[in-house]
């Protein structure tokens, strides 16, 4: 089976991620179920010649992933769909991981995206961070945030991907689209060279490493929009991440600097539905002077309680979202529990 037809195939599913793996078929996760797109199982041979194939269709370097043993790429193929790829090495054998990523942007509305994240795309400056684990969404999150920008405001967007996801055209904004290591080195280099190319809203797919931290909340204390995403679950868990990073004797400046930018947490996750799909569950968190002080003085802890409380209308508690999708019968009570930030608390209330 030729590779275009394995992908073209699994965007027929309705697939979310291709696997390639060596002594499998080449399999895809449809709603979390693997289903095989391929009879016989793959020989490290077939693995080696269909990774190839990714690598002439990206028009990219094989030898990249000889030099390093993985190597993050994306491609195209016209009337099917975009992938993002992860090609690796593993036990002397060549495998990748593709996400398919559709050529249209998401739709916010469809996806369910809670009018309180749309609306940090007014935001004029400061950080907003969108959260949650690997393949939670928080691309097509920052996505349709961008789109937002982009469809009403007049401004010069400029956005870092490794790789680049989603297309987006220019409309009242202009997009600027740099990937890495392509277009730029590192995350820290192109976000460095962003503060000199005039931009209103810098987009970074990944704060990755204190470098990368230290010049985006530098970006965002002069008066650029930066958002990006980590891969933590829950808003006191990313300020910790963040402050973490730092130097011990710099946290206590790191926490007074993080108050003054930080705008927004978004976490998100992916829940199992009754009806064996997927539904994107959402916590956010708005930075109010109460939460500005928790941060500055290290009392992050006390985070939760305050999102959770309900009190304030800016905010949205997973847990409380959990427990509304359990009355309404869209998930189990055991997911619910299995996904909530207070199992204990969340049990007795449902």
């Amino acid at each position: 089976m030729e590779l275009v037809d394995i992908l073209r195939r699994a965007v027929e599913l309705g697939g979310s991620d291709i696997f390639v793996v060596p002594g499998s078929s080449v399999m895809v996760k449809v709603d979390n179920n693997m289903v095989p797109l391929t009879q016989e199982k793959l020989l490290p041979k077939d693995t080696e010649a269909l990774v190839g194939c990714m690598y002439e269709i990206a028009r990219r370097d094989y030898n990249l992933l000889e030099r390093d043993g993985d190597d993050d790429f994306s491609f195209a193929i016209l009337d099917v769909s975009r992938f993002r790829c992860n090609a690796y090495k593993q036990r002397g054998t060549v495998a990748a991981i593709c996400r398919i990523v559709n050529f249209e942007l998401p739709n916010a509305s469809e996806l369910q995206i809670p009018s309180l994240v749309m609306e940090l795309s007014k935001l004029r400056s400061g950080m907003v961070l969108v959260t949650g684990p690997a393949g939670s969404g928080k691309s097509t999150t920052l996505a349709c945030i961008v789109d937002k920008i982009n469809a009403e405001r007049q401004a010069h967007i400029v956005t870092i991907e490794d790789p680049i996801e989603y297309l987006h055209r220019h409309n009242k904004s202009l997009v600027s689209q740099r990937e890495v290591p392509n277009d730029a080195a590192t995350f820290s280099r192109a976000l460095r060279a962003a503060l000199r190319q005039a931009p209103d809203v810098i987009m970074l797919g990944e704060m990755r490493d204190l470098d990368t931290i230290r010049t985006a909340i530098t970006a965002a204390e002069t008066g650029h929009l930066l958002l990006s995403s980590l891969h933590t679950i829950g808003a006191a868990k990313t300020v910790d991440r963040v402050i973490d990073t730092f130097p011990a004797e710099q946290q206590a400046q790191i926490r007074v600097q993080l108050s003054m930018v930080l705008k927004a947490v978004v976490s998100q996750r992916l829940i199992p539905t009754i009806d064996g799909h997927r539904v994107a569950v959402f916590e956010v968190m708005t930075v109010n002077p109460a939460i500005q002080n928790m941060i500055r003085d290290g009392r992050t802890h006390q985070i939760d309680n305050v999102i959770f409380g309900g009190s304030d209308k800016s905010m949205i508690s997973m847990d409380a979202e959990l427990q509304k999708m359990v009355r309404e019968g869209k998930i189990t009570r055991e997911n619910a529990l299995l996904y909530a930030a207070n199992p204990d608390t969340l049990s007795k209330r449902i």
